[in-house]
């Protein structure tokens, strides 16, 4: 900037007074504090926050509806990350903040450690090796390239709520198949000790296995009303 180079970030380890007042005070009001210098010093701070979006408090009571517990898990600093998790309805215990994209990972194969089957949703390069790690990584379609590539399962819509929903589609779809399977190996278990003692007419087996495929097929079909 007219000639100079401007430092922007985390490069500066030690503060001004007053720069370092300034950044408490942004930190302390939820905001992410960014340092910005040249010549070497530190000058000022640029305090900036992301809304949160309306939808996101609902879609982590409809994550905790379905039993899941719901983990912030962030680079922001804490009292930005612990605004945020208040203003959604996640507990403080639950906010991992201040972290580095390995930190991320560490934080997700932890967890997997303790026995816990982790979902990660991101939409960021920092977000990526998380996704990959992760038992099921959900990347919004909104998001960087990086971590729609590195999730198993792409959100169209920028909305959080959609991750509940693709959740509950998941479970609706893997009862559906189970059910599926107990009707036809039910339907063999029983049919078949008749037909090897000639006590099942041709005509009514291929009948019954004709309504058996087509049971399946209709009960499959029950899917297409997933609200």
């Amino acid at each position: 900037m007219e000639g100079r180079e401007v430092a922007v970030g985390r490069l500066f380890e030690e503060l001004p007074e007053d720069v370092a007042r300034a950044r408490r005070e942004a930190e302390a009001a939820g905001r992410t504090a960014v340092v910005v210098g040249w010549d070497g010093a530190a000058r000022g701070v640029v305090a900036v926050a992301d809304a949160v979006k309306e939808t996101s408090a609902e879609a982590v009571r409809q994550l905790r509806a379905l039993g899941l517990r719901p983990v912030l898990l962030t680079g922001d600093n804490r009292a930005v990350a612990e605004s945020v998790a208040r203003a959604v309805g996640i507990a403080a215990d639950d906010v991992i903040a201040e972290v580095l994209p390995e930190d991320k990972v560490a934080a997700v194969e932890r967890l997997k450690a303790e026995g816990r089957t982790v979902a990660m949703v991101g939409d960021g390069v920092n977000d990526a090796a998380a996704l990959a790690t992760a038992d099921l990584g959900l990347a919004m379609g909104t998001g960087t390239d990086a971590a729609i590539e590195a999730g198993d399962l792409t959100l169209v819509r920028g909305d959080l709520r959609v991750a509940a929903d693709a959740i509950r589609l998941s479970r609706r779809t893997l009862a559906t198949i189970k059910g599926n399977l107990v009707w036809a190996f039910g339907y063999n278990v029983a049919a078949l000790p008749l037909a090897a003692a000639g006590l099942l007419n041709p005509m009514i087996a291929g009948a019954a296995m004709a309504f058996s495929s087509v049971f399946v097929v209709t009960n499959s079909l029950r899917l297409r009303t997933f609200r």
